[in-house]
């Protein structure tokens, strides 16, 4: 975008209107250049190796993973929850291998009593430079992860705000984004029963969660309804997230988070 202005810009100064479209045409190809090498390489441009990508993507699952395993222990146990959870979403991610075999190793780590959170959160937010999507999709990472069971502890809930805090969300954030997580599980737990012909329609508290999820109440007007909506839409967009930065491997997680939003906005479509 700010190709193509500035060449407009530029071309019009010193060439009036037949230098703007030249300008024009040189700076949409400047755009197309940069959007390019950012896709190429994580949302950095081509200013980055691949080997450079590769480690940070690196840092990204050694945080992800040793991080869910530290909020694991927190309760003073691993319980089967948190690790059937851990291993789902390595399958999810596609983790086979020596790939999966370090995603393991990380959640050990995490779990001992000597694991430095403070400096992996440090590592990971620079590794991603500070980009909010990426930092809110790994905070719900880390969420999911820890409601596996459905219930998340106190002990659970204090971690998962000091987890936010060192990613640059303030406590009321957090809050938002566990309020909406927790609308988000039982949803799913609604959709499943739906879908395994227990209840034959959606019932009032599976509307009241779709609307949660949106982040909007039940008497938010339809155009700001289908505002919040393509809002999420947009934040949460695998490809956009894709080249901010975020792991191949995380596409899965992502395109089910705009799944969820998506199903929320039809129901309450419905409903209106």
């Amino acid at each position: 975008m700010w190709g193509k202005v500035l060449g407009l810009s530029f071309g019009f100064l010193f060439g009036r209107w037949f230098g703007a479209l030249l300008g024009l045409y040189l700076g949409h190809r400047l755009d197309r250049y940069v959007r390019q090498g950012t896709e190429q390489s994580g949302g950095t441009g081509r200013f980055f190796s691949a080997s450079a990508l590769r480690d940070r993507q690196a840092v990204f699952f050694h945080a992800t993973f040793s991080v869910m395993g530290h909020i694991a222990k927190s309760n003073g146990r691993v319980n089967e929850g948190h690790i059937q959870a851990a291993n789902l979403i390595m399958a999810h991610m596609g983790l086979k291998g020596d790939q999966k075999a370090e995603a393991q190793a990380a959640f050990r780590e995490g779990k001992e009593a000597d694991f430095a959170l403070t400096q992996t959160l440090k590592d990971f937010k620079r590794s991603v430079f500070g980009r909010r999507q990426i930092l809110q999709m790994f905070l719900e990472i880390q969420i999911q992860a820890a409601f596996s069971d459905g219930i998340l502890s106190n002990e659970e809930k204090e971690l998962l705000r000091t987890v936010g805090k060192a990613l640059g969300f303030n406590g009321q954030s957090v809050d938002g984004i566990l309020k909406r997580w927790e609308a988000e599980y039982r949803f799913h737990q609604e959709q499943q029963q739906r879908g395994q012909g227990q209840r034959q329609a959606p019932t009032q508290s599976a509307l009241d969660n779709a609307y949660e999820i949106l982040g909007v109440s039940t008497d938010t007007s339809a155009p700001e309804v289908k505002k919040a909506y393509k809002k999420l839409m947009n934040q949460n967009h695998p490809d956009k997230l894709l080249s901010k930065g975020l792991p191949p491997e995380m596409m899965d997680l992502a395109k089910r988070k705009t799944q969820d939003i998506q199903a929320a906005y039809d129901l309450v479509r419905s409903r209106a």
